[in-house]
C-alpha cells in the first residue's frame, strides 16, 4: 500500500466534497487553472492522501491538482453491493468527477489500480481528457507472486469482510518487516483508513438520524482486487485513443515489472519516466521527482 510522506495538507490545499451526478467524493485540492487542471485517482487500498506530497509542487506549477477518494475507499462511502465496484462503474465515477469540476479538459493521472479505472474512463470517453498518466500501472494484470498475495487477501475479504480490524492485523502481521518501519502516526493513518468510517446524515420518517458508514467497503476490496488479478490487456485499444500519454514508475515495481511497463510505453507511443530510487509509489517515495516529471509533461502535452 501506498505511505503518504506526510498526514497533513499544505496550506493552500483544502479538503471537501466534490458533489458529481453519481454521488459526492472527498477530496483534497490545491492550486488555481493557470496551466490546467488535473484529477489524480489512487489504487488498491489507497485514498487521496497517496498524492498530499504532489499537491503544493504542482499547484506551483500552475495546476489545479484535485485528488480523490473513489466510492468505498477511505472517507467516500460506498454501497455494500459487488455490483457497484465493477470496472465500469468505476470509470463512470472518474468521468462525473471530471464533469464537476467544470474544466474544459483534465490531465488524468491514475496510480496502480487508478491506471487501470482512468484507462477505463478513457476508453468509454476521451473526450473531456487533456492527458492519461498511468502511474506504476501496468498493461493488465498484476505479477503472477502478487496476484497471489491479493488471492489471499479477496479469500479473507469474502470470508470475513466484516472483521475488518481482523483482517488488517493479519495482514500487518504478513508484512511485519515493511510495518515495522513506520511511524506511530503513520501506522495510525494506515489502521484508520483501512477501517475508516464517515458521518452521513439519513433523513427516515421525518427524522434526521446520524449514521456511521463503512468507507473502506470490502466489497470494493473484493471486486476491484478480482481486478487486478483478471484485467486483460487493452494497450492496442488505448494506442488508438489520440491523447498524449505518460508511463510514469519507479526503478523497481512488484506489481507491474519494470519492463513490463517499459514494454506498455512503447506499444502506446507513450513519454516513460522512471523516478531513481523509487518503488510502487513514487508519488508518495519522492513527491518533488514525481510532480516536475508531471508539470513537464502537462506543460508540453497539446489537447487534440
Amino acid at each position: 500500500m501506498s505511505k503518504p510522506p506526510r498526514l497533513t495538507l499544505p496550506s493552500a490545499a483544502r479538503a471537501y466534497r466534490l458533489s458529481t451526478d453519481r454521488g459526492s467524493f472527498a477530496v483534497h485540492e490545491a492550486g488555481e487553472p493557470v496551466r490546467g487542471t488535473a484529477l489524480l485517482v489512487p489504487g488498491f487500498t489507497g485514498s487521496k492522501e497517496d498524492f498530499i506530497g504532489l499537491l503544493e509542487p504542482l499547484a506551483a506549477a500552475g495546476y489545479r491538482v484535485v485528488a480523490v477518494d473513489g466510492r468505498g475507499q477511505h472517507e467516500t462511502p460506498g454501497p455494500r453491493e459487488e455490483s457497484a465496484y465493477g470496472m465500469e462503474e468505476l470509470a463512470g465515477d472518474v468521468l462525473a468527477q471530471v464533469r464537476a469540476l467544470g474544466a474544459e479538459r483534465v490531465h488524468l493521472v491514475g496510480h496502480s489500480l487508478g491506471g487501470l479505472v482512468s484507462r477505463a474512463a478513457v476508453l468509454r470517453d476521451p473526450s473531456p481528457f487533456a492527458s492519461l498518466t498511468l502511474l506504476s500501472s501496468g498493461p493488465a494484470a498484476i505479477a503472477e507472486e502478487q496476484q497471489a498475495r491479493t488471492k489471499l487477501l479477496v479469500a479473507a475479504l469474502e470470508a470475513m469482510g466484516d472483521d475488518m480490524p481482523g483482517i488488517w492485523e493479519a495482514m500487518r502481521a504478513h508484512d511485519a518487516q515493511d510495518a515495522a518501519r513506520d511511524s506511530p502516526e503513520l501506522t495510525r493513518f494506515l489502521r484508520e483508513r483501512w477501517l475508516a468510517t464517515v458521518p452521513e446524515q439519513l433523513v427516515v420518517t421525518g427524522r434526521v438520524l446520524r449514521e456511521r458508514w463503512l468507507a473502506t467497503v470490502p466489497e470494493q476490496l473484493v471486486v476491484t482486487g478480482r481486478a487486478l488479478i483478471c484485467e486483460p490487456d487493452r494497450v492496442d485499444e488505448l494506442s488508438r485513443v489520440a491523447l498524449p500519454k505518460l508511463v510514469l514508475s519507479g526503478a523497481v515495481d512488484y506489481a507491474w515489472p519494470v519492463p513490463l511497463m517499459d514494454a506498455m510505453a512503447e506499444r502506446l507511443g507513450a513519454r516513460r519516466v522512471v523516478v531513481p530510487g523509487t518503488e510502487h509509489s513514487p508519488n508518495a517515495e519522492d513527491p518533488a521527482t514525481t510532480a516536475a516529471a508531471l508539470a513537464s509533461f502537462w506543460d508540453s502535452a497539446t489537447p487534440v
